[in-house]
């Protein structure tokens, strides 16, 4: 065989495996602004929503440019905040707001689907299983299960039979974050669980700002 024929033969394999790697690498971090983001969301079937695999496939794909997310982002020293970006029958888009430190309860979605996505930071989700429950009497029994990171990278969807969680912002992060969640169907109450104290009640949930603009109390 000619030996420049298979060298040339080398280095066209290289050239076309380095533009595969840089396509492949473009495609699995390509960005889009918060607004292309509900744009593709809203294209989702029903059905999409009944389960879990293609919207988590869709967060691993399309990453959300995190300077588009500016005017739905609102800070509170206190406690993590919720601020409305999208609402629809099918389900509804939330920005949370995370400073160092800050955590949910353990709660639940109310039976419905949840994934989450972390654009800015990183958190971490630690999951329950319930082993036993009454909300007649406000007592309920939990065991921990498995804790998972969520970052940029690497969003995650809850686990519709096993769907009691709490998430966090660890001290040690050291960083602010931000986690986008979209619920199907929207809700506005759950279940907070205390592990340690053995009781479970239903709660009320509110928005800090919705599209945008803070709510008046």
């Amino acid at each position: 065989m000619n030996p420049k024929r298979v060298a040339w033969a080398y280095i066209t394999r290289w050239r076309y495996t380095v533009l595969h790697e840089n396509m492949t690498t473009q495609a699995r971090s390509k960005q889009l602004s918060i607004q292309d983001f509900v744009a593709e969301l809203r294209k989702f079937p029903q059905s999409a929503f009944d389960r879990t695999d293609q919207i988590i496939h869709f967060l691993e794909k399309m990453h959300i440019a995190p300077d588009t997310l500016t005017q739905y982002l609102t800070w509170d020293r206190q406690h993590y905040t919720r601020n409305l970006i999208d609402k629809t029958p099918l389900y509804e888009l939330v920005a949370i707001c995370w400073e160092v430190g800050q955590a949910s309860s353990v709660h639940n979605h109310r039976d419905q689907n949840c994934w989450m996505a972390v654009p800015i930071g990183k958190l971490l989700v630690q999951n329950y299983r319930v082993v036993s429950q009454s909300l007649e009497q406000g007592t309920c029994q939990l065991a921990p299960a498995d804790t998972v990171e969520m970052n940029p990278t690497q969003p995650c969807a809850v686990d519709p039979l096993e769907p009691v969680h709490r998430v966090f912002n660890p001290r040690e992060f050291n960083q602010r974050a931000v986690s986008l969640h979209v619920y199907s169907r929207p809700f506005d109450t759950c279940v907070v669980y205390s592990p340690d104290q053995g009781t479970c009640g239903e709660i009320k949930l509110h928005y800090t700002t919705q599209y945008g603009k803070r709510i008046s109390t």
